[in-house]
């Protein structure tokens, strides 16, 4: 029994380990400012998610597992809260979302 235990908390730290370094991957590679925050705020969430469950997986149920409960409960109000707040000033001080197509590209394919 303590193997798969063992062996599903190492899994759920490897998988959050993985989203971790994908959402730093995501940061550098996008262009984009609301794109890097999206990969960054995606990968973030699901990240605390899976190496907390890995850790409480690690301790067992006891008081240690019900503050990394709390800590997740916390992490995850406050990661979207954080980045909409973040968004929001960047678009109210003019940074506007940049489109893939212009609009005259987007008139060509509406009139075909």
């Amino acid at each position: 029994m303590n193997f798969i235990i063992d062996a599903l908390s190492w899994g759920c730290l490897l998988l959050g380990s993985f989203l971790g370094i994908s959402g730093a991957i995501g940061i550098f590679s996008f262009k984009e400012f609301y794109s890097r925050v999206q990969a960054a705020s995606v990968t973030d969430t699901l990240c605390v998610f899976f190496i907390m469950l890995g850790l409480i997986l690690q301790s067992g149920f006891n008081l240690v597992s019900v503050k990394l409960i709390i800590a997740v409960g916390l992490l995850w109000l406050t990661g979207p809260l954080a980045t909409h707040a973040l968004v929001r000033s960047a678009y109210l001080t003019g940074l506007k979302p940049k489109l893939s197509i212009t609009r005259k590209e987007s008139a060509k394919r509406g009139k075909s």
